[in-house]
């Protein structure tokens, strides 16, 4: 791989990341609808896990299962930009829309394997 493709698929990878990292807490919200919102708008302080009674959304009380999850959407999304090939529009487009799906996935997955919806 030439230098000047490596660093395209570094950049994309970056910024796809970063997009990640920004928007994580609102797949969050997405996936259990548990309050929470734009981290410049108050992140978690209105999530569930606030409330006296269940359900408590399992990203927000379970950091371990929180970071699996980012790390699948951040494997996902590597996965999408390495892949053999060349870097177009579509491949990049690919890696930001990799974000909320993965995250989606990967929610339902520990939604289900907590009880979430079941509380």
């Amino acid at each position: 791989m030439n230098r000047t493709r490596l660093l395209l698929k570094l950049g994309v990878f970056l910024a796809a990341a970063a997009f990640t990292g920004v928007f994580f807490i609102n797949w969050c919200d997405l996936v259990f609808q548990c309050g929470c919102t734009f981290s410049w708008a108050g992140g978690a302080a209105h999530c569930n896990i606030h409330n006296a009674g269940p359900p408590h959304c399992p990203w927000c009380v379970n950091a371990p299962a929180a970071g699996a999850s980012l790390a699948f959407t951040l494997l996902v999304q590597g996965a999408v930009v390495w892949r053999p090939g060349p870097m177009g529009w579509l491949r990049a487009l690919a890696a930001f829309a990799a974000s909320p799906s993965a995250s989606i996935l990967a929610g339902a997955v520990v939604g289900v394997a907590t009880g979430y919806w079941s509380l």
